[in-house]
């Protein structure tokens, strides 16, 4: 049975020898990328195109045509690819730029090498783009996936080629332009375009930062989910998953992903299950959203007509729309029902492999604590989910050190039970939430090299902040003015002295009384205590200092800042907002989706806390 896909969504491939089939209407020319574990394009070696057709395990046409047939065969890919993508281009014409919505939608299949159908995915919805990624193959888990993606770009195929990482773009897309231009003698001819109204500047389509602090989707460039580490990306291949029996998906293998080290492939592991579920989520809304459109659709049909509007005949025009849409939107729960619970059977997996790091403060690994040599990759904010997902919860994983800092809202929020807490139990929780991530930090970095600082004007947070300064894990908080004008005296000095020796090439050649561990600002009930200096200085530390080492972490109000005016926006948009209760307000940079966020909070009762700081001070004590 063929599965006919909407864009977003995934479907399984069980055979390793495939061939895609594209119908356009026009001539176009056809192509794929070969990327690695990151998606990554390394190279014009990894682009099959009409100029060269052919590269192991995929074999493209060479010339411009309205119909295409490409061959692949997974398993003569080389091992460094896990990623294959399939593009169409319309060739450039002298009269003007084609664009895809001024052709026929493109068709796409995959078949097996009987002909049967696998899988079927129309490109709707395109206007100015002139270039479009149609399909990708995939590897998860040892096994091959295609998803259906119709991502088009206005700036055409050297806009597409560098998106992918591609070296020297477009240069490549220039020499498989002069290449198809060439073969088009051979093709149909191409009609001069429609309408060029909709041609814009080259760029691709745009997409949409992670978050910013209000939840609003701010424009930014293109997205990369697993963000890949800085070093060589040729890492050890990731261990194999379990033999599946037949039609069934392999079984889930903790740190089934590329890394140098359990932890990367556990990391880059989780933002692939963060991907895989933002698309099919984004799959199962489009379907129900065509099928209650078509519903619409085919109801104002009946109502138009009047000879069918009334009697048996109405009822029955009427009865066959309703059974239709059932019939889509079962067919979309029951793919979204399929992927979710191979994602829900990954988490059961992945999450009981996690490091200290990642792992939420109930996961048993705490209670072997030791502090650690080497600081690790990333850190677990919190957790992220969405409404059709509830029980399935992904780790909200960061990389260190934090490029930018964070801000916990105290100000007004909904509690478990939707009525809204007062603002003295907001301001508790946002700082018990600062207090369990300040311990975190603390806890993955090595003795010495990782200290918490901590600005309380007014001593409000005294008894939430007693497990830090009980232990001897941070210095009596900072108070009153003066005391905040001392510490963000000193901690700009440190950035400032950081700076100077980092461009003068003499970064061991610091003051002594210069501290250069990593440092933690907790700032509460901002801007309390706060004179117009003393602002300046904060935010010069959130503009400058996470280059060196000096990081925010901000428990406020936003609305208690409006004397100020707009002049603390820049640092509110600095900051990654997080919230001390479930809140869906962070946005998703690929299909826009409000993700609910959850902190990462010690379980009421749990001495855990207090375990784990006895472990830090005594390392640091030794250290000393």
């Amino acid at each position: 049975m063929t599965a006919e896909l909407v864009r977003g969504q995934n479907h399984p491939l069980s055979q390793d020898r495939l061939e895609i089939r594209i119908s356009a209407g026009v001539p176009v020319l056809a192509g794929a990328t070969l990327g690695d574990e990151h998606g990554t394009v390394h190279g014009a070696e990894w682009v099959a195109h009409p100029g060269a057709p052919t590269l192991p395990g995929i074999e493209v046409s060479g010339q411009a045509a309205a119909d295409h047939r490409l061959a692949v065969d997974l398993a003569a890919l080389p091992e460094a690819v896990h990623r294959l993508t399939v593009l169409l281009a319309l060739p450039t014409q002298p009269g003007g730029a084609l664009r895809f919505g001024a052709v026929a939608a493109p068709r796409t299949s995959v078949t097996g090498l009987d002909g049967a159908e696998i899988v079927r995915f129309t490109l709707t919805d395109l206007d100015a783009e002139s270039a479009v990624v149609a399909l990708e193959l995939y590897r998860r888990q040892g096994a091959w996936k295609v998803r259906a993606v119709g991502q088009g770009y206005a700036g055409g195929l050297a806009a597409l080629l560098t998106d992918q990482g591609l070296p020297r773009a477009e240069a490549l897309a220039a020499d498989v332009q002069e290449a198809v231009s060439r073969s088009l003698a051979r093709a149909i001819p191409v009609p001069q375009p429609q309408d060029t109204a909709g041609s814009s500047a080259p760029q691709p389509t745009q997409s949409y930062d992670t978050q910013d602090p209000q939840g609003a989707r701010t424009p930014s460039g293109p997205i990369d989910y697993t963000h890949p580490d800085r070093r060589a990306h040729t890492a050890p291949p990731p261990p194999s998953a379990s033999p599946a029996p037949e039609g069934r998906p392999p079984q889930p293998v903790a740190g089934d992903a590329v890394g140098w080290s359990m932890e990367e492939r556990l990391y880059n592991q989780v933002w692939g299950m963060f991907e895989d579920l933002a698309r099919t989520t984004a799959a199962y809304r489009s379907a129900v959203d065509f099928a209650g459109s078509r519903l619409e659709k085919e109801l104002d049909q009946v109502l138009a007509d009047p000879r069918s509007r009334l009697g048996t005949a109405g009822d029955a025009a009427r009865e066959t729309a309703h059974a239709r849409y059932s019939q889509l939107v079962d067919q979309a729960q029951a793919a979204f029902d399929r992927d979710l619970a191979q994602l829900t059977a990954e988490s059961e997996v992945v999450e009981p492999a996690l490091p200290p790091a990642y792992a939420r403060w109930d996961n048993p690994v705490w209670h072997g604590y030791r502090v650690p040599d080497e600081p690790p990759l990333a850190v677990r904010l919190g957790d992220l989910h969405l409404p059709e997902s509830v029980p399935l919860r992904i780790p909200l994983l960061v990389r260190l050190p934090l490029e930018r800092g964070l801000w916990i809202d105290s100000g007004p929020v909904a509690g478990p039970d939707d009525t809204f807490l007062d603002s003295d139990e907001a301001r508790r929780l946002a700082l018990d939430a600062a207090v369990a991530l300040a311990v975190r930090l603390l806890a993955v970095h090595p003795a010495g090299e990782f200290a918490v600082q901590v600005v309380d004007p007014a001593g409000a947070g005294a008894q939430a902040l007693l497990p830090l300064t009980r232990a001897g894990a941070v210095a009596p908080p900072a108070s009153g003015a003066a005391g905040v004008a001392d510490m963000l005296e000193r901690l700009t000095r440190r950035v400032d002295l950081t700076q100077m020796a980092v461009r003068g090439g003499a970064a061991e050649s610091l003051p002594p009384d210069v501290d250069t561990a990593q440092q933690l600002l907790i700032v509460n009930d901002f801007p309390h205590g706060f004179d117009d200096r003393a602002v300046t200085r904060l935010r010069y530390l959130a503009d400058e200092g996470p280059a060196v080492g000096v990081h925010l972490l901000m428990v406020a109000d936003r609305a208690d800042a409006e004397a100020y005016g707009p002049l603390l926006d820049p640092l509110w948009r600095s900051l990654m907002r997080l919230t001390p209760v479930p809140d869906d307000h962070l946005a998703d940079p690929w299909v826009g989706h409000a993700w609910t966020y959850e902190p990462s909070l010690v379980p009421p009762g749990s001495g855990i806390l207090q375990q784990v700081l006895t472990e830090v001070t005594t390392a640091r004590t030794k250290h000393r």
